[in-house]
């Protein structure tokens, strides 16, 4: 449903994070979003249903896009995620093309959240850090309802 404001979709990523959690992945999501707000895809974090570590929903929703849209295209478009996305998911946002990120738990908030878990040893690298090395500009907005985008991660890690 196009019209949706950047913390509704937020929202969505949360409730897509719940369902990610509950198939035994770790609990992120996020969703594309074509230049119109209209929702293109979404994604999940596949870690542990498919055992790939690099599995990120930020990550495997980018390389969908990529397949499926060209970067002229993804440049006018926003990634939503629940939490911000990592150095690998931003590279990934960057590579495919990607014009906007939006997202709600910081990466800051995050490590706090979960400390040094081996399962997620979250870096302190923004991913506003990672799209200023680059060559184009990429639009972030966020972190938006931190305390609501992580509720998902408590008594997980």
């Amino acid at each position: 449903m196009a019209g949706k404001s950047d913390v509704e979709w937020v929202r969505e990523t949360i409730a897509l994070a719940w369902k990610s959690r509950e198939r035994g992945d770790h609990p992120f999501a996020a969703i594309l979003l074509g230049p119109n707000g209209e929702k293109l895809m979404e994604a999940m974090n596949t870690g542990g249903t498919r055992g790939d570590r690099t599995g990120h929903a930020e990550r495997n929703l980018m390389t969908d896009a990529s397949l499926a849209y060209d970067a002229a295209f993804l440049s006018r478009c926003t990634m939503v995620a629940n939490a911000e996305p990592c150095a690998m998911c931003a590279g990934s946002a960057y590579w495919a093309g990607l014009g906007r990120v939006v997202y709600g738990l910081g990466e800051k908030g995050l490590k706090e959240l979960i400390g040094p878990n081996p399962e997620n040893l979250t870096m302190d690298l923004p991913c506003r850090t990672v799209f200023a090395a680059g060559q184009r500009q990429v639009e972030v907005v966020g972190p938006l309802i931190e305390a609501e985008s992580a509720e998902v991660h408590r008594d997980f890690w």
